[in-house]
């Protein structure tokens, strides 16, 4: 599904276009870039891209402003905000605005493909309403989790966390990427709640054997994906 996506890149800075340009491409991706809002603004609202790949500060017209019109026109396309850490207040805004997720400046291409995939299936009509792994369920509409037939009851905050770490396993998230993307808001990143929410998580899943949280040491977190088995 993914190889013939078409995408606009809207960045100015030359190095991380050529970057997100080669690391798609490089997957089968078929990649327009502009460096200009202006330009920007006529490509997406003449074009026909599968995904749109938006930096707000730019050239010209700002991303926000071009995803305002976007949607003002009723023009669906999924739109992912590429934005620095600095930019709080514009990425609430861009959400507000109809943007379907941001990522933020540095990040690793893996991650960038994660979030293409997750906003593809979500657009597409590809629900992907149950997580599996192993013995272990998750249910995103009813917030239901089981391991095996056993109901297991989380915290908001540990579900959350859970199913963000299941939606692309083998991903590797820092602490600070999990702060902001499951709390939603900054925090000093030498904070311990996702050390915390991880503990409890682990607690009630992690038996018979399985282990499905690795920690990778002086980094972060990922999701080992076991095989599923009817």
């Amino acid at each position: 599904m993914l190889t013939a996506m078409k995408v606009l890149l809207v960045e100015d800075e030359k190095k991380i276009a050529s970057f997100v340009r080669k690391g798609l491409e490089a997957q089968g991706f078929s990649v327009t870039v502009s460096d200009n809002g202006d330009k920007a603004s006529e490509l997406a609202l003449a074009g026909s891209f599968d995904v749109i790949l938006l930096d707000i500060m730019l050239p010209g017209r700002d991303g926000l402003s071009i995803l305002k019109e976007l949607r003002e026109r009723r023009n669906t396309v999924p739109v992912i905000l590429l934005t620095a850490r600095s930019e709080m207040n514009q990425r609430v805004e861009g959400l507000n605005l109809g943007a379907d997720d941001y990522i933020t400046k540095p990040f690793f291409m893996d991650e960038l493909l994660a979030r293409l995939r997750a906003v593809v299936r979500r657009t597409s009509g590809e629900t992907l309403s149950v997580l599996h792994s192993g013995p272990l369920m998750l249910n995103l509409i009813t917030r239901e989790a089981k391991y095996g037939d056993e109901e297991i009851i989380f915290a908001p905050r540990e579900f959350s966390l859970l199913e963000h770490l299941m939606r692309s396993p083998g991903m590797v998230f820092t602490r600070t990427q999990l702060l902001e993307q499951v709390w939603g808001y900054g925090f000093d990143p030498q904070t311990n709640l996702v050390d915390v929410c991880i503990r409890r998580i682990r607690e009630k899943i992690d038996r018979d054997g399985h282990q499905f949280i690795e920690t990778v040491r002086s980094v972060g977190y990922r999701f080992k994906q076991e095989e599923n088995r009817e």
